[in-house]
């Protein structure tokens, strides 16, 4: 039988050097792997490994249960987010550098030895990240992020506007700015945190350096791109445009979110698809502008991603993520302050 803590009781003092915290949901298939790979690279500071479980019903917790870890749970899983998990998992850490990891994740052994050093020596910097490798490329968005990785490697070391996969972070940096995750988030938590650390003065990077192989879902892109839409996980731009808005300087911080302007772009697409629907109507040569109204999006994001298959997968997750955004803004929210309830199943 799980403890379940009270929302005061969950304060702790930094006692150790390092925490690795693993949110996982459902991830039997590799949560073994991601524990021994976070074992090993805590080992050399005496860290601690701290599982965040956000309802698992596959085994996951049983996995787990085999090693020398921490393992906590949310209380109700209807709070299920990547928000909550990551909150839930920091909540708990005891360590003066957190690294969050996905539970389908495998932390590389040569990232802490240079990242640690790192954050030692530069006192500005809050977070640090190297190098994502995507395993799985069955499906176009993982593919996507691969290249995209790829091409971003050529400018490390740069400043950079948010640790996606995950980073190491300065714990006194995070508490400065009040919590690591806002529990509302289906997605972009990273971002929002990223957010809050730059406006407090803070600094992240990433290094040249391997730091964790990713291996995402294997789904087929459209089954995928279904399952995010009626999760809500496609409506996290509008959830955290909202919730960076509710801030000083919100304005600033939102305009480095390329989601966001692509929503724009495709609702200013939607207004002009419908009005030249209307005057088609009355008047035939607006069909012409109609038809390549519709075409020539497609046609560059083809040319843009390489391939046609590629491009109308751009395409129909754009218009997808646009409609999302109007429900993750509208979305009520609880404050990102306020405690999450957990279990505590071995502490």
């Amino acid at each position: 039988m799980g403890d379940v803590r009270p929302k005061e009781s969950f304060d702790t003092e930094l006692a150790m050097k390092l925490t690795i915290g693993i949110k996982v949901f459902n991830e039997a298939a590799r949560i073994g792997r991601a524990i021994e790979t976070a074992l090993e690279a805590a080992a050399p500071y005496g860290g601690e490994i701290l599982i965040a479980d956000s309802g698992s019903t596959d085994g996951t917790l049983e996995i787990a249960l085999r090693y020398d870890v921490k393992i906590v749970q949310l209380a109700n899983p209807s709070e299920r987010s990547c928000g909550a998990g990551a909150q839930l998992a920091y909540m708990f850490a005891r360590g003066e550098f957190f690294y969050l990891l996905d539970g389908d994740m495998e932390i590389d052994p040569s990232f802490l030895p240079c990242a640690i050093p790192f954050l030692e020596t530069h006192l500005d910097f809050a977070g640090v990240g190297g190098r994502v490798e995507e395993a799985n490329v069955e499906n176009h968005e993982f593919r996507t992020r691969k290249i995209n990785a790829e091409r971003r490697c050529a400018y490390y070391p740069r400043l950079i506007d948010r640790l996606d996969c995950g980073g190491l972070y300065r714990v006194s940096a995070v508490k400065q700015s009040g919590y690591f995750a806002d529990r509302n988030l289906k997605s972009f938590e990273e971002f929002e945190l990223a957010s809050r650390l730059i406006a407090d003065g803070w600094k992240l990077t990433r290094l040249d350096v391997p730091a964790v192989v990713h291996y995402g879902h294997t789904s087929e892109s459209y089954k995928l791109l279904r399952a995010r839409f009626l999760s809500g996980y496609a409506n996290g731009v509008g959830q955290v445009s909202r919730a960076i808005l509710a801030r000083p300087r919100g304005r600033q911080a939102l305009s480095k979110l390329t989601q966001f302007w692509t929503c724009a772009v495709v609702v200013i697409w939607w207004a002009a698809i419908l009005a030249l629907t209307v005057l088609a109507v009355s008047d035939w040569h607006y069909l012409a502008y109609l038809l390549v109204a519709i075409v020539l999006p497609v046609l560059f994001l083809m040319l843009r991603r390489g391939s046609v298959q590629a491009g109308l997968y751009s395409f129909v997750a754009w218009n997808t993520v646009a409609i999302g955004f109007f429900a993750g803004f509208a979305a009520s929210r609880r404050s990102p302050t306020e405690r999450l309830e957990a279990v505590i199943i071995r502490g």
